[in-house]
C-alpha cells in the first residue's frame, strides 16, 4: 500500500501547516503507533521539495511531487527497514535488491548502517532540483547504534541544504543525542468524532468503525489497516471466549506478531478490569472473568518475551498452539 492510497486525514493537515510554518533543519515526529508519524513526515519533505509549495503543504501537481509519488526523486532519501521500504514501494539500493533476489539474505527489520552511509553521503552531495534535499527516516527507533552514531555527526553539522525527518514510534528508544538534535513533535491525539468521520470517508461502516477503532485502542491509522484487513468486529469480539476455550482456529490465519499483539491487548484489558478500570481493546461484556492479578502478571511477563522472537518463529503452527494453550490455562487459572 502506498501513502497516497489513503487520503489524508484532516489531523495530519492541520499538524503539517503548523509545522511548515517553523523553521529547524530537523524534526522528531513523536507518539504512539497509529497516529500518523510516516504520513506527517512524507508531507512534510513534499513540502520541502514542492517547485510551488503553500502554506498548507505541497502543491501536489509539479514535477517534484509526481517524482514522490512514483518514488523517483533525487532529492529525497528515504530510510527505513527494508521490509517497510519494499511494503510502502520505495526502491532499494541495488546491492541491497540484488542481495535479496539471489536469496544471500531476507530483507532487514531494522535500518541498516549501509544504507545510512548512503544518505549521509546523498547529504553532502548538490541538490539535483534545485530546491534543498530531504532525508525521511521511519520507524527512527529501528536505528541500531551503529546506525544512530552514523547519521549523528550530520545532524550536528548538517550541509546547508538537506533537511531531516525522523518519524518514531518508540522516541525513548532513540539516542538522547539525537533527540536533543531535533526539533520535537508531539503527534496529535485525534478526537473519536474526526477519527470517525475519517473512518467513515475511506468506506469503513460506522458501527464497523467504532469498533475497529476500540480494537486498535483508539488509533486511526491501526483502526483503518483492521478494517481493511477483511476481518469482521464479530470475530474479534468473540475472541476472548474463543481464547477462553483454546480455539487455535479463531487465530488460524494470524501471523504470530498478530496473535501476540491480539493476546496482550486481552491481557491488558483483564487486567484492567481487576483492578476496577475500563477495558480499552474489548467490550467488558466480552472479556471472561479475569483470573488472579499474579496469573495475569506472568502472562504478561510471557508475552513480551514472546513478542521478541514473533518475526523468526521457529515453527509457526507451533508457536500458535503454545501461545492459545498459555492463554486458555492463564484464563483458567486459581492462583
Amino acid at each position: 500500500m502506498t501513502d497516497s492510497a489513503v487520503a489524508l486525514a484532516p489531523w495530519i493537515a492541520a499538524q503539517r501547516a503548523s509545522l511548515l510554518a517553523q523553521r529547524g533543519h530537523a524534526w522528531l515526529l513523536q507518539g504512539p503507533s497509529g497516529l500518523g508519524q510516516y504520513a506527517l513526515g512524507m508531507e512534510l519533505v513534499r513540502a520541502w521539495l514542492c517547485d510551488a509549495p503553500t502554506a498548507q503543504g505541497a502543491c501536489g501537481q509539479c514535477g517534484s511531487c509526481h517524482a514522490i509519488d512514483v518514488r523517483t526523486h533525487a532529492d529525497l532519501c528515504v530510510l527505513m527497514p527494508e521490509v517497510h521500504m519494499l511494503a510502502l514501494g520505495w526502491p532499494l539500493s541495488e546491492k541491497a535488491q540484488a542481495d535479496i533476489d539471489d536469496k544471500k539474505r531476507k530483507p532487514s527489520r531494522e535500518i541498516r548502517v549501509e544504507a545510512m552511509r548512503d544518505a549521509v553521503e546523498f547529504s553532502q552531495r548538490t541538490s539535483a532540483r534545485g530546491r534543498g534535499k530531504a532525508v525521511l527516516v521511519y520507524p527512527a527507533e529501528q536505528m541500531n547504534h551503529i546506525t544512530a552514531n552514523a547519521l549523528l555527526k550530520t545532524l550536528e553539522e548538517p550541509p546547508g541544504d538537506v533537511r531531516f525527518v525522523l518519524a518514531s514510534e518508540a522516541a525513548h528508544q532513540l539516542l538522547p543525542t539525537i533527540r536533543s538534535r531535533c526539533l520535537g513533535h508531539a503527534m496529535v491525539w485525534p478526537s473519536e468524532a474526526d477519527m470517525l468521520q475519517w473512518l467513515a470517508a475511506q468506506g469503513v461502516e460506522p458501527a464497523a468503525a467504532a469498533a475497529h477503532l476500540r480494537a486498535a485502542g483508539g488509533r486511526p491509522d491501526d483502526a483503518l489497516v483492521l478494517a481493511r484487513s477483511g476481518r469482521s468486529p464479530q470475530s474479534w469480539a468473540a475472541l476472548p471466549q474463543a481464547i477462553a476455550r483454546g480455539d487455535v482456529a479463531a487465530l488460524g490465519d494470524w501471523a504470530p506478531a498478530q496473535v501476540i499483539d491480539a493476546l496482550q491487548k486481552l491481557c491488558h484489558d483483564l487486567l484492567a478490569a481487576s483492578v476496577g478500570a475500563a477495558p480499552r481493546y474489548f467490550a467488558s461484556g466480552d472479556l471472561p472473568k479475569p483470573p488472579p492479578l499474579g496469573a495475569l502478571t506472568r502472562w504478561s511477563r510471557a508475552l513480551a518475551k514472546a513478542a521478541r522472537t514473533a518475526d523468526h518463529p521457529f515453527n509457526a503452527g507451533l508457536m500458535l498452539e503454545a501461545l492459545v494453550a498459555q492463554a486458555r490455562n492463564t484464563l483458567h487459572s486459581r492462583h
